[in-house]
């Protein structure tokens, strides 16, 4: 098959969308089909621009057998909701050229568009009309429904304008895949029939991310004590997971010298976050950058508990992609979730975590203390490697999307 994406973020991105692009689009290309990748220089999530690119001006590669075409785009620092809106814009203006060329060179049987940005549609959707191409839009994030819930943009007009263009995209698409049930049940709302959907999951390379000892782990390369009791929060540092609540458990335990917050990643929010740990003198938590891939199953075995946080109004929005590497490492993962959301119900099921209430420092403070006494938690930790293994395997949940793709091209 030929096989044309779009997508704001890609490999070598170790952290949300553009990990999964990236690892998606290789599979494929192992497969034998001819792969091509519209998107961005790599930003995220430090949101600067990595080494090697060019600022002004795009840049063609080859990775595992994928030809990646990359467009300049306005990175800001501080990405705000409205900075935000302008690097989306800029991506989208950057990448006019591109699909030009890409609209009257060959036709491709299948043009996959990730969301969000949720407006990044149109370009795909352009090529569906010209040149008979089938349309997918796989949908990591609900990006305008957190906009909104969020109150990141109180313009009611302008969100009913997003709406309006989203319900539009995804009524055009032969298909729309998503991660979870949940977003399914949101897709579904707006007016997709079932049978235009695909359950697409996040997944986990099980082999390559296992349980480890704290020997084999970073703690000593962290400056951690075999004996200390490590809380970790690992990945993208945003306004939807409401991390602030990290350091209102760190100050109850301010007192408790054997229990260390560990903070590891980078985003939008890290640097509000260590000026707020530094102003209440918390020497308790630790901040450190993203860690080499080839180190995240190292870096997993530093913790008693690992913490999976997201806002309330969110909870329901998002599949928390960090999840899947704690389970394949066999942790101990305290979520935060609403009773009756997909993932809720995914956890309790399968007894693979502690759940609780979001949106609540008093019940982040409880749900610690609870897995550092838990007689439960060797008992949960297998039960996450397990779902891991059985649910989330790379191999499995590619090959199922291969498989989609092939019916779907014959019917």
């Amino acid at each position: 098959m030929r096989i044309l994406v779009f997508g704001i973020n890609y490999a070598p991105d170790l952290t949300g969308i553009g990990k999964y692009t990236g690892e998606m689009c290789s599979y494929l290309a192992s497969k034998g089909h001819q792969v091509s990748m519209i998107t961005a220089h790599p930003y995220y999530p430090q949101w600067k621009l990595a080494d090697g690119y060019p600022k002004y001006f795009w840049k063609k590669e080859m990775i595992d057998g994928v030809e990646v075409i990359r467009c300049p785009l306005y990175i800001p620092e501080d990405p705000s909701a409205i900075k935000k809106i302008i690097h989306e814009l800029a991506f989208l203006a950057s990448i006019f050229p591109i699909w030009f060329r890409k609209l009257f060179s060959r036709k491709y049987d299948f043009v996959i568009c990730l969301n969000p940005p949720f407006h990044l549609t149109a370009y795909p959707l352009m090529v569906k009309w010209f040149r008979g191409s089938k349309l997918i839009s796989h949908v990591q994030d609900l990006q305008v429904d957190v906009v909104h819930d969020l109150e990141l943009i109180n313009n009611k007009s302008l969100i009913n304008l997003m709406f309006a263009f989203e319900r539009f995209y995804f009524k055009k698409s032969d298909y729309v895949s998503t991660i979870s049930l949940g977003m399914e049940r949101k897709i579904a709302a707006k007016g997709i029939p079932a049978y235009k959907q695909w359950l697409f999951p996040n997944w986990v390379d099980s082999d390559f991310i296992k349980p480890m000892t704290k020997e084999e782990s970073l703690r000593e390369s962290f400056g951690l004590k075999k004996s200390d009791q490590v809380v970790l929060y690992s990945g993208n540092m945003g306004e939807k997971q409401g991390l602030e609540f990290i350091l209102d458990a760190a100050l109850s335990f301010k007192n408790d010298t054997s229990i260390q917050f560990v903070i590891v990643g980078d985003g939008g929010a890290k640097k509000r976050l260590e000026e707020q740990a530094q102003d209440l003198g918390l020497d308790n938590v630790r901040f450190f950058p993203l860690q080499p891939y080839e180190d995240l199953s190292r870096l997993l075995a530093i913790a008693d508990v690992h913490l999976v946080l997201q806002k309330k109004e969110a909870s329901d929005l998002v599949m928390p992609s960090k999840l899947t590497g704690i389970l394949a490492a066999g942790g101990l993962a305290l979520i935060t979730a609403v009773e009756g959301t997909s993932l809720y119900d995914v956890v309790a099921e399968h007894q693979m975590g502690v759940l609780i209430e979001p949106g609540s420092a008093e019940e982040l403070v409880k749900g610690i203390k609870f897995c550092l006494e838990s007689e439960d938690a060797e008992r949960i930790k297998i039960n996450a490697r397990s779902y891991a293994e059985k649910s989330l395997a790379k191999e499995a949940v590619l090959g199922a999307f291969e498989d989609k793709l092939i019916k779907a091209l014959n019917t």
